[in-house]
């Protein structure tokens, strides 16, 4: 088992009710999986192991501890996560740590890292999160008759999704005179007719 020095000086410098959590936190973490490599990240104590693994951290009023692949971790008993009984409003897995009770069973915690071991050993990587659809927003009246002067364009347009239609309602909507606005509205009808995205210059 190695020891940061670092580690050992963060705890020291921590509240003096923190302290006690850390130190349990950390002799937890190595009982648990003896092949950690201890670091200082962000500030934080942390716990690498075959990249990104366990985290740890002391605050004023609290501690906290996370896992960086929490949402993959088998958690029956509702340990983890925003709608748990100790997860929530901190930043850490288990939530607001102010003392050792504030903690689940060592048996529960053991169980985490050694699953968050598994995930690493085995390569398994957290899910990227699905990008959101751009919201759709109203065509303006006075950009839709524009349109439908030019059958190509309004054609053009009700046939793009959400995000492309966006783009040029943005660009009419926030012009700041009348003339600038209509000026914009020819050039758009013309740009769409041909098939041509708000910032198609910039498309390599």
């Amino acid at each position: 088992m190695e020891y940061d020095p670092r580690i050992d000086e963060y705890i020291d410098k921590a509240q003096p009710f923190a302290q006690p959590i850390l130190e349990h936190l950390r002799a937890l973490v190595h009982k648990a999986n003896p092949d950690v490599t201890e670091t200082i990240k962000w500030g934080f104590a942390s716990f690498d192991y075959k990249g990104p693994y366990v985290t740890m951290a002391s605050f004023k009023q609290h501690a906290v501890f996370g896992f960086w692949k929490s949402s993959l971790l088998q958690d029956p008993h509702g340990y983890l996560g925003e709608n748990s009984n100790n997860g929530g409003e901190a930043m850490g897995n288990l939530g607001r740590i102010t003392s050792l009770e504030d903690l689940p069973p060592n048996a529960v915690i053991i169980d985490f890292i050694r699953q968050a071991k598994k995930l690493n050993d085995d390569a398994i990587k957290v899910p990227a999160k699905p990008k959101a659809a751009p919201t759709a927003i109203a065509v303006p009246d006075y950009f839709t008759k524009a349109l439908k002067n030019n059958p190509a364009a309004f054609e053009i347009f009700e046939n793009w999704p959400a995000g492309k239609r966006k783009e040029y309602i943005l660009w009419i909507t926030e012009a700041k005179t009348e003339k600038t606005r209509n000026e914009r509205m020819a050039t758009a009808v013309e740009w769409i007719s041909e098939g041509k995205i708000r910032n198609w210059k910039y498309v390599k």
